[in-house]
């Protein structure tokens, strides 16, 4: 084919006797990956399932090519958690070829002509060639299967992953210049990007996350395509737009992915709040607008990070050790993350909160007399902003939960270094943090972005500070777990009052007294409850009745 590097003729083994590749389960699977013929990255292979299942559509007389994201990841060095194939075969064809072959399979996408097969370990999913494209006032693609590799090529969004392998031949089919464009570092589509985002507006949230995944440049005419046609994006369903904006902040290079949102104008109709901030100033005055510095601290809370691999060789070296030490004592020594690291990476709770936690100072800006810029409570405004955009964008209520609360909280450390706090204002804090604490940690020092540099360093020795007495208070008290010195069921009993709204308010007394002043003795605490009691009118209304 022109274009594709010529490759030398792959030798397929004879079948073991008694075989048929298309039989299904009882048939020879190859396992062992299988190297890539010139034109390959040195050393990349596939692994076997893909060439048994390119040799049964051989077999049926059909067409399979590996395509899309596994043949693009194979040029940059990477490995795909998922194969992609595409095929002449219909759906129905697909079914009848695999379903014996594969350990289980799922038709879930028949309409949109994909079938999904399991088969050692591996996921791959089928789809018949095709062509879609969105009518203007819908959210739904409209599907037609087409009958060539080149044509569903065409079709695709970037001709990074516009390239395929044919199977079982292992030939390379680039017809757009994929691996030239993956090798300049250029982001362009494989026909004209109006063309492109008319048939999936989606595919221009795509190039922003590609930005920010893959650190690649996106071509000016592509850009140029985004702005014109930014407002197109309404017409996808907000769920696909969340998945998209989710894979893009959690991306290595975010800050690419996020600029590009803004100069198009998708950000204008996906997330609003961002482009706003860059009609504030900073004040500290450290950045031109809060969007630069938004986009610091996002990236900064990405160093607070850690990989995720580390954890995962901890839990595994751990479920490998014995369960009691030599002297008979449980191991009880917890994974200890790297030091000034919080997560694992990516962690799309704390990147969004560090990119959305200012988003309510256009909303509170205020120039006082003296000439300075003030901000008053922009944490409680930005955390109702990010509550009411999640909610638009479809996340579930535990995500939205915790970014709220994080961009609520991020300002609560402030003070801290100047007057000190109390034991009781640390315990307030590690228990209003709760599981978010660690995250916490991350946003507050990645909120530190001013060149002052002895101002950068007494914030961080003040922090410093904090988590010690955090990590001496918890040790001390648990208070991860805290709860009140007395039960539900001790306060009853003790104030001879039966289940309702009073004891819900005596339990939360209890609770705020436990914090102020740390654990007390049982006889302690029904004291307290009692002199609490005594103030409340329920207690008139009580001793009343009995008379």
């Amino acid at each position: 084919m022109p274009g594709a590097p010529a490759t030398p003729p792959v030798t397929t083994p004879a079948p073991a006797a008694g075989t048929d590749p298309a039989a299904g389960p009882d048939a020879a699977v190859s396992t062992a990956d299988v190297a890539l013929p010139a034109g390959f990255p040195t050393g990349a292979t596939l692994p076997g399932v893909v060439l048994e299942l390119g040799r049964l559509f051989a077999a049926s007389g059909h067409e399979l090519s590996l395509v899309g994201g596994p043949v693009r990841d194979l040029f940059l060095g990477r490995v795909s958690p998922d194969l992609d194939f595409t095929t002449d075969a219909d759906p129905d064809t697909t079914l009848r070829i695999g379903r014996r072959w594969a350990d289980a399979h799922w038709d879930i996408g028949k309409r949109f002509g994909t079938i999904g097969f399991t088969k050692g370990g591996w996921q791959l999913e089928v789809t018949t060639y095709r062509a879609e494209q969105y009518d203007p006032e819908s959210r739904k693609p409209q599907v037609a299967f087409g009958d060539s590799l080149e044509d569903d090529l065409l079709r695709r969004d970037f001709t990074v992953n516009a390239m395929a392998i044919r199977l079982p031949d292992l030939e390379l089919v680039d017809p757009f210049g994929g691996v030239r464009d993956l090798a300049a570092g250029r982001l362009r589509t494989p026909g004209t990007p109006e063309d492109s985002f008319s048939d999936d507006p989606l595919r221009m949230m795509r190039a922003a996350r590609f930005a920010s995944q893959l650190g690649i440049g996106v071509d000016d005419s592509v850009v140029a395509a985004m702005t014109a046609m930014s407002e197109r994006i309404s017409i996808i369903s907000a769920e696909r737009v969340r998945e998209e904006l989710v894979k893009l902040v959690n991306g290595a290079h975010p800050r690419a992915g996020l600029d590009l949102l803004v100069d198009t104008g998708l950000a204008d109709h996906v997330l609003p709040e961002l482009p706003a901030l860059r009609l504030e100033t900073d004040e500290h005055h450290r950045h031109k607008d809060v969007y630069e510095h938004s986009l610091t601290v996002l990236e900064q809370a990405m160093d607070h990070e850690y990989p995720a691999r580390l954890r995962e060789q901890w839990d595994a070296e751990r479920a490998g050790r014995e369960p009691a030490t030599a002297g008979g004592e449980a191991d009880e020594q917890g994974f200890a993350p790297p030091s000034g690291t919080y997560v694992p990476a990516p962690d799309f709770v704390l990147r969004f909160a560090a990119l959305m936690h200012d988003v309510g100072k256009p909303g509170t800006r205020r120039f006082e007399p003296n000439g300075a810029v003030s901000f008053r409570h922009h944490d409680v405004v930005g955390a109702k902003l990010v509550k009411q955009r999640m909610r638009a964008l479809k996340f579930d209520n535990d995500t939205i939960k915790a970014v709220a609360r994080l961009v609520e909280l991020h300002m609560r450390f402030y003070g801290y270094g100047d007057a000190g706090w109390t034991d009781s204002a640390v315990r307030r804090y590690i228990t209003d943090a709760g599981p978010l604490l660690s995250r916490l940690h991350a946003l507050t020092r990645s909120d530190v972005t001013t060149r002052n540099r002895r101002k950068a360093e007494r914030l961080a020795h003040a922090y410093d500070d904090l988590e010690r007495r955090i990590e001496e208070i918890t040790e001390q008290e648990q208070l991860d777990a805290v709860r009140p010195d007395l039960d539900g069921t001790q306060v009853m009993e003790i104030l001879g009052i039966r289940p309702g709204p009073v004891v819900g308010r005596a339990y939360k007394h209890l609770l705020e007294w436990r914090l102020d002043d740390g654990p007390h003795e049982e006889d302690a605490a029904r004291a307290e409850l009692l002199r609490w009691w005594a103030e409340q009118p329920e207690a008139a209304e009580a001793a009343e009745a009995s008379e």
